[in-house]
């Protein structure tokens, strides 16, 4: 192969690198992309997916075992879990995914290189493959889209048997007694909540006052009390100081973040969830005439997505900001739009995110505490238990919360936790991405019986105006 082949290589198969490198074949460019392990990145393989095929089906469990009756659905004999089958859907809904990645590469004629990829200068990559062999390849334009992955506290190892990451967390093959779950963001109380579902007892350490800090805080409160009753309790303030294993379980002391309290608490397994940082390790950035920041992080033109080295783009986790997939596949469609002429961008305030517990919590723009510092605001609630569709579910449980300027009426926010919350952002987002004020979203028509008519009784709730409040 000729080290000039190709018009861009992008670095990595993620949910940032596969979307750059079929958006690059669809305006004609010559593309490779080389990633060493299978397409898809953290999210398809060890993320997003597997983590979701998880509560999906461990909310299943929880309604054959519990739900059924009020819908008049009786199952004789005992409700048990077979946790391999479990296992086996989730894996098999994987590799389907990730054979498609593999179709949609063949069919936008995109090469998939199999091996490590680091620098020798700014337009050439050496690629080293499983068997240690190596050759060089050139192009005009290098993407790095390399993403992330777990944080490793120092005091505390991963050990892939009692000590997990969030990654190993999806691969445990007994329900343990006890979890003691390293973190209260969005990907350790989902993981928790699996766990908890199936029947293990979860407890929740973070140095921080709350759970999911940067989501809205009255919404976060109603979603952390549904997740203790499931068997979730929670510690704030404290940090997680040290572990030993003895007689095949975890000893972990932990101390209050003012130093006033300790204590030991022992568990089968410890899950870590402290954050995600990103992979630049091997790709010695160094001869592109590159380096990163004090955070790890790649630099780049909020623009184009360039680096400081002309012809070198980065996107997706590598450069910080939210690590969520949804933005990383946005960057890259936009990155590489700009290359070609075309005006990509990214409105970074209107990006959602989601936490798939159940019920889930779903959320765009500021929340309330974020907006009231900003200037005056007014605020529509509207519960679900009084709506048809939601009573028909039985799945009542949250609400809507809107958020506008006071003077202009704009939608500055809206905050959903409900059992199909993630589904339903979506309507808020397009509502915020073309401006429009709670008045917009309050008149526009909504079908009967549905779930979104509670968004708009809560922008109708914003002008006190609620129907059926």
């Amino acid at each position: 192969m000729s080290e000039s082949s190709f018009d861009l290589i992008v670095i990595g198969a993620g949910p940032a690198g596969y979307v750059a490198a079929i958006r690059a074949a669809q305006f004609g460019m010559k593309v490779a992309c080389v990633e060493k392990s299978s397409l898809g990145g953290t999210c398809l393989n060890v993320g997003c997916i597997p983590s979701k095929a998880l509560l999906d089906s461990s909310e299943m469990y929880v309604k054959a075992k519990n739900g059924l009756n009020r819908h008049g659905i009786k199952i004789s004999g005992e409700v048990t879990l077979d946790l391999a089958a479990m296992m086996k859907r989730k894996d098999e809904i994987v590799a389907g995914l990730v054979g498609g990645v593999g179709f949609l590469f063949k069919k936008n004629k995109i090469e998939h290189i199999r091996a490590a990829a680091s620098f020798k200068s700014a337009d050439t990559l050496e690629l080293t493959d499983a068997e240690g062999k190596k050759r060089s390849i050139r192009a005009k334009r290098i993407l790095i889209a390399t993403g992330s992955s777990p944080v490793q506290l120092p005091n505390i190892k991963y050990d892939g048997e009692y000590i997990l990451s969030s990654t190993e967390a999806l691969e445990i093959r007994q329900v343990p007694e006890k979890i003691i779950l390293i973190g209260a963001g969005y990907i350790g109380v989902e993981l928790g909540s699996v766990w908890a579902r199936l029947g293990s007892a979860v407890l929740v350490l973070d140095v921080l006052p709350r759970p999911l800090a940067n989501m809205d805080r009255e919404l976060v409160g109603k979603l952390q009390r549904s997740l203790e009753k499931i068997g979730m309790t929670f510690r704030f303030k404290v940090l997680a100081d040290s572990v030993k294993i003895e007689n095949g379980q975890v000893k972990l002391k932990w101390k209050s973040e003012d130093g006033k309290e300790s204590g030991e608490e022992t568990a089968d397994k410890v899950i870590v969830s402290v954050g995600r940082k990103p992979v630049t390790a091997g790709l010695n950035l160094e001869a592109a005439g590159l380096k990163t920041n004090d955070k790890g992080f790649i630099e780049v033109d909020p623009g184009t997505y360039q680096t400081k080295v002309e012809g070198v783009y980065a996107i997706g986790d590598v450069i910080g900001g939210l690590m969520l997939a949804h933005k990383a596949e946005e960057e890259a469609v936009a990155c590489i739009e700009r290359m070609n002429g075309v005006a990509g961008h990214v409105n970074y305030d209107t990006c959602p995110g989601v936490v798939f517990t159940h019920p889930e919590l779903a959320s765009v723009g500021l929340t309330e505490e974020q907006a009231k510092e900003k200037g005056e605001i007014k605020v529509g609630k509207f519960q679900f238990a009084p709506n048809g569709r939601a009573k028909a579910l039985e799945e009542t449980e949250g609400l809507v919360k809107v958020i506008a300027d006071a003077k202009t009426d704009r939608i500055l926010g809206v905050h959903i936790l409900h059992a199909r919350a993630s589904e339903l952002i979506h309507e808020a987002v397009t509502a915020m991405e073309f401006a429009a004020s709670s008045e917009d979203l309050a008149r526009i028509f909504h079908g009967h019986p549905t779930l979104n008519e509670a968004i708009k009784e809560a922008a109708l709730a914003v002008q006190g105006r609620a129907i059926h409040a």
